[in-house]
C-alpha cells in the first residue's frame, strides 16, 4: 500500500481455517516463532506447511479476536525432510495423505518436492502410486508453485494478487509468460485490471510508448470506454486522435496499428452514415445480426389468422370484460399478423392493459409466449402485472449456466428457447449485446413484440437499440398516445406528459401525489432529501424508507448520489457497536445497507431462499441454486463473514455469499442515479435537483426519472433547473450503425 508503511511477519502455515478457492482469500493459523497468530488475505492456494513473509497490518476483529490482515505475501517451500513431511501430511497436495508422505519422504528426503514437479514417474516407487497418481500428484503440485510464483511476480510488479488466481485459471503454468508478454491482457475484464494499472506494469517491463502491443491495447480502451457512453463504434478520426491524446504519442502508430488490427479481423471498419466508422469484432457481428435478425422477422409473413375478431373478443373477456380502445386494438391486431412489432407509449396510455391483451390473445391462437425484461425489478413488476412469470432476459436465455461452457449464455441458435413469441418490455433499456443475445435464442419462426417507452433515457449499455428501430420506418410501430381518466387524475401522469411536450408544469400549486420544495443549494438539496426519507414520510405519510427510492441526475457533486448515500446511509443505518461494516476507501457497506449490483457478473452463486448459514428458515421453502447477479440488481446485506471472505446480500428471494474482494462491485443504493433507475417503479420517488453538469441538464432525463414514480413524487432543487430540464430537448448522440443497416443504407 503505496504511503503506508506495513508490518512484516514471517512464519509457516499451521492450519487452514478457510480457504475461498474463487478469490484466494484465506484464513489461517501461522507459527511465527513461539506464538500461533491468525492471518487473513488473498493466498490462493496456500497450505500448511509453507513458509510465508506476510505484509500488512494488525487488526482486532469483534468475532475473531487480534489477527493479521496481510496486504501481500512472499511464500516459499518447505526444506528438509521434517518440515517437507509437516507440508505433505497437512493436506498441501491432495491425494497425499500421513501415511503416503511418510513413504515419499522416506525415499527421497530433502529431494521430495523437486522429484514430484520435475521426475513425478520416480514416485511410483512407492507402493500404490500408478503412473497417473503420480502425474496427478505432479500436476496438483506444480498448480500451487506456479500460482505462488505468479504472485510473487505480480507483487513485485505493483499487482493486487487477487488477479493472479484468475490468471492462473486461464493460463495455467503460461500466465506469467502471458503476462510477461502482453501486460495489457490484465486489462481485460475478467482479470480486473484497468488499463492505466496495466500500462504503468508494461512500462517497468520496458514496453515503449509506441510499442505495437501499447498501441493496440490503447485503441481497445477508447472503443470498450465509449461503449459506456453509448457508441457501438467510434468514428476513425476521432479514435485516432483520442488514442494518441491518451497514450501522449503520435497519431502514425496509431494508425498503423489500426491498419494492423483491421487486417487481423480485431477491428472491423465500414462506411456508415457518411464516416467511416470503426468497430471492435464483437459489437460489428451484433449489430449486423441484430438488423439481419429483424430485416427477416419483418418479411416473413405469418399464417393467416382466421377467425380474428372472434380472439380479439376472447382476449377482451379474458382481460375482465374490457373494451379495447382503438389503438389498442390496432395493436392486438398488428401482434397477430406480424412477427415483429414494437408498442410504445407514455404514462397512463394503457399500454399495460395492452400487453396483457396481446399474451391473452397468443393464448388463444395456441401460441406459447415468454415474458422478460432487462431488470429484475421491471420483470417482477411484468409478472405482477399479467399474472404470468416473467424472468429477466439474463435469466432467461441461461446466463452463467454450466452448459453455456465458453458462451456466455445457455439458449443460442443451436439450443433456442422453445416459444411461439416473446414479449420484450422496457425495451429501450436494452442494449445491442442483450438484444442480439435474445434473437440469437429466438426460434426462427418466433414472434417478438417490443414494448417501451420511447422519451425515455436510452439504455445504458451500447447502442439505442429501441430508438434505432422506430427510427429506421422498417418495424411496424403502434405508438399509443391518449390518457385514460383514471390516470388523468394524477399529478405525476399529467405533469410526465406535460415534460414530455416541452411545458413546464406549475409548479407553484403542486399537490396530490407531485410535490415541488424548492432548495437553492446542494447542501439544502441532500438534508431536505435526508429527512424526507429517514423521518417526514415514514411519519406522516407512513412510508417506509424501504418503499422509497432517491434519484438524482449525477453520481458527483453536490447533490449526487454519493453524497446523498452518505448522508442517508447515516441517518437510516449508522455506525453502532457490534453492528458488522467493511470500508472500501471512501465507501463503507454495513449490515442492513441497500446495495446495487454495478456490472454482469456471471459466475457469482447464489440460493434461492435461503436463510443465513447457522440459521433455520422461518419456514420450509424449496431452495434452487444458481449464478449471476447483473448490472442494476438491487439487494440488501444480511451479514458479514470474515471467516468466510464474505458478505451475505439478499437479491430479492436470492442469497449470496459474496467475496469481500467483489465487493468494489456494488454501490449504496439509497440514492441512485436516474439512468439506474430504469426499468424500475418505485411507491414513493424523492428527485433531488441540484446544480449539475449541462450534459445531465435534459428533459429526457427528468422525464424518466418523474415516470419511475407510482404514487408519490416530491422534488427538491431549483425551479430554474427543473425548467431548464424540460427545455432541454438535445439528446446525446450515439455512435451506432443500427438504424442505417435497418433501412437499408449499409451492405
Amino acid at each position: 500500500m503505496e504511503g503506508t508503511e506495513l508490518t512484516v511477519i514471517e512464519g509457516t502455515a499451521q492450519a487452514v481455517v478457510f480457504q475461498n478457492p474463487q478469490n484466494g482469500y484465506t484464513v489461517l493459523r501461522l507459527r511465527v516463532g513461539d506464538e500461533t497468530v491468525t492471518a487473513v488475505g488473498t493466498l490462493p492456494g496456500v497450505a500448511a506447511g509453507e513458509g510465508l513473509r506476510l505484509y500488512g497490518s494488525w487488526t482486532s476483529h469483534a468475532s475473531f479476536g487480534h489477527q493479521f490482515k496481510a496486504e501481500h505475501a512472499e511464500r516459499y517451500l518447505p526444506e528438509g525432510s521434517a518440515a517437507i513431511y509437516d507440508y505433505l501430511a497437512g493436506g498441501a497436495i491432495k491425494g497425499i495423505g500421513a501415511k503416503l508422505a511418510r513413504l515419499i519422504v522416506s525415499e527421497f528426503g530433502a529431494q521430495t518436492l523437486d522429484v514430484i514437479e520435475n521426475s513425478p514417474e520416480k514416485l511410483t516407487v512407492i507402493k500404490g502410486i500408478t503412473e497417473k497418481k503420480a502425474r496427478d500428484i505432479s500436476e496438483r503440485f506444480r498448480e500451487q508453485t506456479g500460482l505462488r510464483r505468479l504472485m510473487e511476480f505480480l507483487v513485485d510488479n505493483g499487482v493486487k494478487p487477487v488477479s493472479a488466481a484468475r490468471l492462473y485459471r486461464a493460463f495455467g503454468d503460461e500466465a506469467e509468460s502471458v503476462v510477461t508478454e502482453n501486460p495489457y491482457i490484465l486489462a481485460e475484464e475478467e482479470f480486473g485490471m484497468d488499463f492505466f494499472t496495466a500500462d504503468e506494469l508494461a512500462g517497468k517491463l520496458g514496453f515503449a510508448p509506441d510499442s505495437a502491443r501499447r498501441v493496440e491495447a490503447g485503441i481497445v480502451f477508447e472503443l470498450r470506454h465509449n461503449e459506456l457512453n453509448g457508441h457501438v463504434f467510434l468514428p476513425r478520426d476521432k479514435l485516432r486522435a483520442a488514442t494518441a491524446e491518451l497514450l501522449k504519442i503520435d497519431p502514425e502508430p496509431v494508425e498503423a496499428a489500426l491498419e494492423d488490427m483491421e487486417s487481423g479481423g480485431v477491428l472491423t471498419v465500414e462506411r456508415v452514415a457518411n464516416v467511416d466508422a470503426v468497430y471492435l469484432q464483437d459489437m460489428y457481428e451484433a449489430e449486423r445480426e441484430v438488423a439481419r435478425r429483424i430485416s427477416m422477422m419483418v418479411q416473413w409473413d405469418v399464417d393467416k389468422v382466421t377467425g380474428l375478431e372472434v380472439l380479439l373478443e376472447r382476449a377482451e373477456y379474458a382481460c375482465g370484460g374490457i373494451r379495447f380502445a382503438d389503438k389498442q386494438r390496432m395493436a392486438l391486431t398488428e401482434a397477430a399478423k406480424r412477427r415483429v412489432l414494437v408498442l410504445t407509449g407514455g404514462p397512463g396510455t394503457g399500454k399495460t392493459t395492452t400487453v396483457r391483451g396481446i399474451l391473452r390473445l397468443y393464448d388463444e391462437m395456441g401460441l406459447t409466449t415468454l415474458l422478460t425484461a432487462p431488470t429484475g425489478r421491471a420483470a417482477k413488476r411484468l409478472t405482477e402485472l399479467t399474472g404470468r412469470e416473467a424472468q429477466t432476459v439474463h435469466r432467461l436465455l441461461g446466463a452463467g449456466m454450466p452448459e453455456a461452457g465458453e458462451r456466455e449464455f445457455e439458449k443460442c441458435a443451436s439450443d433456442p428457447l422453445e416459444c411461439d413469441a416473446v414479449i420484450l418490455d422496457e425495451t429501450s433499456m436494452v442494449d445491442l449485446r442483450l438484444m442480439a443475445a435474445l434473437l440469437d435464442a429466438m426460434p426462427m419462426t418466433s414472434r417478438l413484440v417490443m414494448v417501451g417507452d420511447a422519451d425515455q433515457l436510452p439504455s445504458v449499455g451500447p447502442g439505442n437499440v429501441f430508438g434505432d428501430i422506430i427510427r429506421s420506418s422498417r418495424v411496424p410501430v403502434i405508438a399509443l398516445t391518449d390518457i385514460f381518466r383514471q390516470a388523468r387524475e394524477s399529478a405525476i401522469v399529467k405533469n410526465a406528459h406535460l415534460i414530455n411536450h416541452g411545458e413546464t408544469p406549475e409548479l407553484k400549486n403542486s399537490g396530490g401525489d407531485f410535490f415541488f420544495l424548492r432548495r437553492g443549494d446542494p447542501e439544502s438539496v441532500t438534508r431536505t432529501v435526508t429527512e424526507l426519507v429517514s423521518t417526514r414520510l415514514p411519519r406522516n405519510m407512513g412510508i417506509a424508507p424501504e418503499d422509497i427510492q432517491v434519484l438524482s441526475p449525477s453520481r458527483k457533486y453536490g447533490g449526487g448520489t454519493r453524497e446523498l448515500n452518505a448522508a442517508i446511509q447515516q441517518a437510516l443505518n449508522p455506525p453502532a457497536p457490534g453492528k458488522k461494516e467493511r470500508n472500501l476507501g471512501p465507501v463503507v457497506f454495513r449490515v442492513g445497507d441497500r446495495v446495487m449490483q454495478t456490472r454482469n457478473n456471471y459466475d457469482i452463486m447464489w440460493v434461492k431462499n435461503a436463510p443465513l448459514p447457522g440459521r433455520e428458515a422461518d419456514e420450509p421453502r424449496r431452495q434452487e441454486a444458481g449464478s449471476g447477479i447483473y448490472n442494476g440488481d438491487v439487494g440488501y446485506i444480511e451479514d458479514m463473514d470474515e471467516g468466510a471472505g464474505a458478505a451475505y446480500i439478499r437479491f430479492d428471494d436470492r442469497l449470496v455469499p459474496y467475496p469481500f474482494d467483489q465487493m468494489t462491485e456494488l454501490e449504496l443504493a439509497y440514492a441512485v442515479t436516474v439512468h439506474k433507475s430504469q426499468g424500475s417503479e418505485y411507491r414513493a420517488v424523492i428527485l433531488a435537483l441540484p446544480k449539475c453538469p449541462p450534459g445531465l441538464v435534459t428533459r429526457s432525463v427528468l422525464y424518466t426519472a418523474v415516470t419511475r414514480a407510482r404514487e408519490l413524487l416530491i422534488v427538491a432543487g431549483g425551479a430554474d433547473v427543473f425548467s431548464a430540464m424540460v427545455a432541454n430537448d438535445r439528446r446525446q448522440r450515439r455512435y451506432s450503425g443500427l438504424r442505417a443497416r435497418l433501412a437499408g443504407e449499409v451492405g
